[in-house]
């Protein structure tokens, strides 16, 4: 599945225009963080599909180079496989996290400080599935993975320049886990390091690697409404 959404970037100086758009684009490659000690995992309801939709802006960080998208959100498709909570034995794992494959996300009225740059963005799932992996402890934690490629951000007018996430391979991001109670569960990122590789003219500045990105997305049961998705311990 491909989206393609128009955002809208600025900045006063070409190289800052390439270095926001580094901000946009990225997920923490998979060996550049230790991954969450093993604890076994239970999702539940088991085949209730999920909506994850940002419950305020994404802010994406580089130095002093700001982009915020007033929107974002995966939600589920036609097939029984995204956004899906699994259903039998593979809801739960024994001795480590559970994963959830979903929609790629899209992101949506994003602005800086100045106007001036056209931007189209791509997610894809070519070469892997997006996945939201949930792990049971205390607290419980959330991983966000992309495919190789996943994502791709391509500037034109003023400035032709491209950035693609997870260029050498699958790549996660790690994240909180918000557990329902009187809020509606959530998966949260807090200043997430994510890479990015850049490409293009002249003023782009190819040796941004990295940025960092905050966001908050409510999961939210579209089978049953009135029920939460839970992250708890695998039982015997």
């Amino acid at each position: 599945m491909e989206t393609i959404k128009n955002f809208r970037l600025a900045s006063t100086v070409p190289a800052a225009l390439c270095l926001a758009l580094a901000t946009a684009v990225a997920v923490v490659p998979a060996t550049a963080q230790a991954a969450p000690s093993a604890a076994a995992t239970s999702l539940s309801p088991a085949g209730h599909r999920f909506e994850a939709v940002a419950a305020q802006p994404v802010v994406f960080e580089a130095g002093p180079i700001t982009v915020t998208c007033a929107r974002s959100s995966s939600l589920p498709g036609e097939d029984a496989v995204h956004n899906t909570v699994p259903a039998g034995a593979a809801h739960t794992d024994p001795a480590g996290p559970v994963a959830l494959r979903i929609t790629p996300p899209v992101f949506q009225d994003c602005t800086t400080d100045a106007p001036g740059l056209r931007v189209a963005v791509e997610t894809n799932e070519d070469h892997g599935p997006w996945q939201v992996l949930l792990q049971h402890g205390a607290p419980a934690t959330a991983r966000l993975s992309i495919p190789a490629g996943g994502f791709v951000l391509r500037t034109s007018g003023l400035l032709s320049c491209s950035a693609t996430a997870a260029p050498g391979g699958p790549a996660t991001a790690r994240a909180g886990w918000r557990p329902g109670a009187a809020a509606e569960p959530a998966v949260v990122l807090d200043k997430a390091a994510i890479p990015v590789k850049l490409e293009g003219s002249f003023f782009c500045p190819t040796s941004i690697t990295s940025a960092a990105i905050s966001a908050e997305y409510t999961i939210r049961d579209t089978t049953d409404p009135a029920q939460h998705i839970t992250v708890g311990p695998a039982r015997g």
